[in-house]
């Protein structure tokens, strides 16, 4: 069974910066590709950003490109999201995922099949 855990999320003002981080557990990290994803209040779970097992290759919703990094520790099986000039649209709860195919790279939430409890970022402003 694979446990997810974030954590990093808070209370910011428009323009700052935050670094959210996933810890995994329970089976081997560095063959899956992991996913960020969002939900805003009342609306739907959004794909945020994705990187490969191997962190080759990384994948961002176009209005997140150029102010959010994710990133990926296999030694100490984290992945982590660098959100940089946030803006009051980012407010969400932020879910770190685990896809569910070994060394598969997708972006659709439904292919992401253990996920953390979330993490809540909110704009401040």
């Amino acid at each position: 069974q694979v446990h997810l855990v974030e954590s990093g999320g808070g209370l910011v003002q428009a323009g700052a910066s935050l670094r959210l981080s996933c810890a995994a557990s329970g089976r081997t990290f560095s063959s899956y590709a992991m996913g960020w994803f969002r939900q805003a209040p009342g609306k739907d779970r959004e794909f945020v950003a994705a990187i490969t097992w191997g962190g080759d290759f990384t994948y961002y919703l176009d209005s997140v490109k150029g102010r959010f990094t994710i990133s990926r520790d296999n030694a100490k099986n984290t992945v982590n999201l660098q959100m940089n000039s946030l803006k009051p649209e980012d407010t969400a709860v932020y879910y770190c995922a685990d896809h569910r195919e070994i060394k598969r790279f997708t972006t659709t939430d439904a292919d992401f099949n253990y996920w953390g409890q979330g993490t809540q970022v909110t704009d401040s402003s």
